[in-house]
């Protein structure tokens, strides 16, 4: 059954070249070779460039290739093709020039959760297909968080403002704190990732997707980084309420340890980078979470002073039973 589909896929994928060719359609040839209906091998490095170089120029052949990418991912059935498809917006938010990205970060005009609208995609040809389609959903929920954070910071990620320290420091607690939420909730979803059985089998196509998000883990990294050194220097200038929001982000940061650790180590990562953003994570959560005890004490012996002093002037208006049956002679009735 997987070899007949994988005849189809070849099939299909040659009758859309020929197609294409003979129609002189430049960009959806190039997104066709990168988006083949293979299980197994991802889109070259080739046909990807080629891909991003035909959206180069003006916008609207920027708009052209994002719509033909978009609507490809959007009216395949197959896992394969929506994965290549996938790593084509991966290649365009890491590698693509401004102007491409641009119609990317716009497209729809809605945006928003489920931007890519494949939390429910499905492809049960065969067994393969079936696996790979969770990576599908897995790696499309990646995309969408890491467009939305991107959205948030003001800039691509991997493009980063050189002067990362002088950008952050200038921000206000609030906006400090929409960032790193962002980029926490990015990593979660990175700890999302299935179990990836398919690429012990020697699928190429799944190892490289995982290399692509241990790639934007390294960024996400130093970005997380810059922001936990910028919380400590801040830590008495917080208020409750931020004290608060800072020390959750910590925890669900420090939640995510353990599997980015296995990540790390079997991408053979850099480890002591890593082990440095944890112990530096959890000193500035252990000292947000002091300042926000000593204001919860604080709240609490206000609250407990204020209901002695009611209770006070309560008993001061009222009358004992002695004062009411006493006359100013000292008789009692």
């Amino acid at each position: 059954m997987t070899k007949l589909t994988n005849l189809i896929g070849i099939i299909k994928d040659k009758a859309s070249q020929s197609k294409a060719a003979l129609l002189s359609k430049r960009t959806t040839l190039s997104l066709l070779r990168a988006t083949s209906h293979d299980s197994f091998t991802p889109p070259t490095h080739k046909h990807l460039s080629t891909l991003l170089s035909s959206g180069d120029g003006s916008r609207a052949t920027a708009s052209a290739v994002v719509e033909v990418l978009m609507d490809r991912l959007q009216g395949t059935n197959s896992s394969a093709v929506a994965l290549k498809c996938l790593i084509a917006v991966h290649h365009i938010i890491k590698h693509g020039s401004f102007i491409l990205q641009d119609q990317l970060s716009v497209y729809p005009s809605t945006g928003g959760r489920n931007y890519l609208n494949l939390s429910n995609f499905r492809h049960n040809s065969n067994p393969v297909s079936w696996e790979l389609s969770s990576w599908v959903r897995w790696f499309a929920q990646h995309i969408e968080q890491l467009l939305c954070t991107c959205r948030i910071l003001g800039f691509f990620l991997g493009n980063s403002p050189s002067d990362r320290g002088e950008r952050v420091s200038g921000l206000t607690n609030a906006d400090l704190l929409t960032e790193f939420d962002s980029l926490v909730t990015l990593v979660e979803g990175i700890c999302k990732r299935p179990d990836p059985d398919v690429s012990n089998n020697g699928n190429k196509l799944v190892d490289e997707i995982v290399n692509l998000v241990g790639e934007d883990w390294v960024v996400i990294e130093t970005e997380l980084s810059v922001r936990v050194s910028e919380f400590e220097e801040r830590l008495g200038c917080l208020n409750f309420g931020e004290a608060i929001e800072l020390v959750c982000c910590m925890k669900r940061l420090e939640e995510c340890k353990e599997r980015i650790m296995m990540m790390i180590i079997m991408m053979m990562l850099e480890v002591e980078q890593s082990l440095r953003l944890w112990d530096s994570a959890k000193e500035v959560k252990d000292k947000a979470g002091i300042e926000v005890y000593k204001e919860e004490g604080k709240v609490q012996k206000a609250v407990r002073k204020h209901m002695v002093s009611e209770s006070d002037r309560f008993s001061g208006r009222v009358l004992n039973s002695q004062d009411l049956l006493r006359f100013p002679s000292g008789r009692l009735l």
